[in-house]
């Protein structure tokens, strides 16, 4: 079980990125601060020439009218096609979830799953209202992965490929245990669920520079937006033609429906690392553990940042400090705009 204390909070990392210390253009980043079960590390940093990554951790009441529903929110917005999608869901998603808990007095898997649908009907009306205006809304989306603490449960909700994992003690040591499920054609079990929604479609996956994608275009199989994906409506002009469809659709290609995880909090589990998969393409679940755990909390979010890119270099055969004076868009070669959150659990 956690710590029952309560210190009330907020923190997210949004457009403006005005409560963060920024260091050298691309990084933005909090070493340090309380959440309600602990203490958090977070920090981002950016690759393309535009930054699609959100993320934000919220501390507080979880309902509009149940001060005793008190958690911690944890949410890591890894967008694509540009940052319209990230950023909508940093700012309705949480009030979203705070709606659907209010609803039923409290945090539950169907709360999470109704927090997702709702942002993303929320999302594709936006994209409707700007169609004729801003046509190109329809082909941006975010994956989207939200974690909440409370009442010693934390719940994991993930569409896309972004990942929550949880350190655990364990004989002098930390285990990785992942507590998210990935939505990405080149995950097996993602490409059999995708081939058993439609049956009759022998293009719904292509293999394509040795990468699986949906429809050939995109890897992830779950997400929020991608409006063009899910409505035949947006699957025409004035859209681009590189972001059609050629094969009419009578329904959603991808899915917003989460997976969700729901865990039992034990004495023996330290802490938790929420990242988009930036950070994962380059270091494994225990690699990153092992980090967090033999590390001081001061600036951890930036060391896994850090361990990333260095392997991310190492890959290319090129020094990190080269890789570091790379400008955005080009950078996007070499790596992913990454996010990264470190939420510690204080046991009883």
């Amino acid at each position: 079980m956690v710590k029952p204390f309560w210190r009330k909070g907020t923190t997210s990392l949004e457009r403006s990125k005005t409560s963060l210390t920024k260091n050298d253009g691309l990084t933005w980043y909090k070493d340090l601060g309380l959440h309600a079960f602990g203490e958090f590390s977070m920090a981002m940093i950016q690759a393309n020439s535009v930054m699609e990554d959100q993320c934000q951790i919220e501390s507080g009441p979880l309902t509009f009218n149940n001060p005793e529903v008190q958690g911690t929110f944890v949410g890591v917005y890894d967008g694509h096609g540009g940052p319209e999608a990230s950023r909508f869901i940093a700012d309705n998603i949480f009030p979203n979830l705070k709606k659907f808990a209010t609803e039923s007095g409290e945090i539950s898997e169907e709360v999470m799953r109704n927090a997702f649908g709702e942002t993303e009907e929320d999302f594709l009306m936006a994209v409707k209202k700007q169609w004729r205006k801003n046509p190109q809304m329809a082909s941006v989306g975010s994956c989207c992965l939200a974690g909440v603490i409370c009442n010693g449960l934390v719940y994991i909700a993930n569409a896309g490929d972004s990942r929550a994992v949880l350190g655990r003690s364990e004989r002098g040591g930390v285990r990785a245990v992942q507590l998210s499920v990935e939505h990405n054609a080149n995950v097996e079990s993602a490409r059999q669920e995708l081939w058993s929604m439609h049956p009759n479609d022998p293009n719904i996956l292509v293999m394509k520079h040795r990468m699986w994608r949906v429809k050939g275009i995109v890897q992830v199989t779950k997400s929020i937006g991608d409006a063009y994906l899910k409505r035949a409506e947006f699957n025409r002009e004035p859209l681009l033609p590189k972001y059609r469809v050629a094969e009419h659709f009578t329904k959603p290609i991808l899915s917003a429906d989460p997976s969700v995880t729901v865990t039992q909090l034990e004495p023996e589990d330290e802490f938790m690392i929420l990242a988009s998969d930036g950070l994962w393409e380059h270091l494994s679940n225990q690699v990153a553990v092992d980090i967090v755990h033999s590390s001081a909390r001061q600036g951890i979010a930036r060391r896994l940042l850090k361990a990333a890119l260095k392997e991310a270099a190492k890959k290319r055969e090129m020094r990190y400090s080269d890789l570091k004076e790379i400008n955005p868009g080009v950078r996007r070669h070499f790596h992913d705009d990454i996010t990264v959150i470190v939420v510690y659990l204080e046991p009883q």
